[in-house]
């Protein structure tokens, strides 16, 4: 993973390891993007030298993960109503008649 980052005012674009905080004008890539990375006519790429090492997990990262499929679990869906032909609804879609 590597954290690119526009510098607008020198037209550059820097290519580096993962950042550990957001910042403006600052965006994650996968290894393949940021070696593959191009940038328009009259910019110029400053990249790090060296691999790009995966990110470290932190206890926070995982536990938001755990409580998140746990939320996501307690969801129930809604029960299907096979006699309600108005609306078409199977499940979580729902056919919208046309207006009148």
């Amino acid at each position: 993973m590597a954290t690119l980052t526009y510098v607008y005012s020198d037209s550059t674009a820097v290519v580096g390891p993962l950042a550990s905080f957001a910042e403006p004008h600052s965006y994650d890539l996968c290894e393949e993007h940021a070696v593959r990375l191009t940038v328009p006519r009259g910019w110029e790429v400053m990249r790090h030298a060296g691999e790009f090492p995966a990110p470290i997990p932190h206890a926070d990262d995982l536990e938001a993960l755990a409580d998140a499929v746990r939320e996501a679990a307690r969801v129930e869906p809604a029960p299907v109503d096979a006699t309600d032909t108005t609306t078409g609804r199977r499940g979580h879609l729902r056919l919208v008649p046309p207006a009148k």
